[in-house]
């Protein structure tokens, strides 16, 4: 089936919330996860920088284990938690690429876009910035709403 133009079933292992043990990832425990999931025929995988530590474990459970054409990674920007420049908002997406391993991004996301959130997107002109990443191979697969127009 296709979606968004991507041959991905529409189901996907978010890691917003991971098992954890003693307050603390418990990578193996998503290793099986993550084994199950694509043993089932599953591909797409969604993690953010803004979700502590789900980034390293997706890096050890799947970066570090399967063949990257293998499955989808995407993840998140949130201009709007802490960042007063566009320098600390690009800096998400450096910080995402070092902690999953993953090279590349198939899918990155302009997080939560609405209401006061949409303004940090626009005065650090993240727009334009995605763009260029694009062109540099570093999200293939960019799709970006912006007031209401897909561009």
């Amino acid at each position: 089936m296709s979606y968004l133009g991507e041959n991905i079933k529409k189901f996907g292992f978010g890691l917003m919330r991971l098992p954890q043990d003693n307050g603390v990832i418990d990578v193996e425990q998503v290793k099986e996860m993550v084994d199950l999931f694509l043993d089932a025929g599953f591909t797409y995988f969604d993690t953010a920088w803004a979700y502590p530590g789900s980034e390293d474990a997706i890096r050890q459970a799947l970066v570090e284990r399967y063949p990257r054409e293998k499955f989808q990674l995407a993840t998140k920007n949130a201009a709007w938690i802490n960042c007063k420049t566009r320098e600390e908002a690009i800096a998400q997406f450096e910080t995402s690429l070092r902690q999953t391993g993953a090279g590349y991004f198939d899918f990155y996301l302009l997080h939560n876009l609405g209401e006061s959130r949409t303004q940090a997107f626009d005065n650090f002109d993240m727009w334009s910035w995605v763009q260029e990443k694009k062109k540099e191979g570093l999200i293939p697969r960019l799709l970006i709403r912006k007031h209401e127009q897909v561009q």
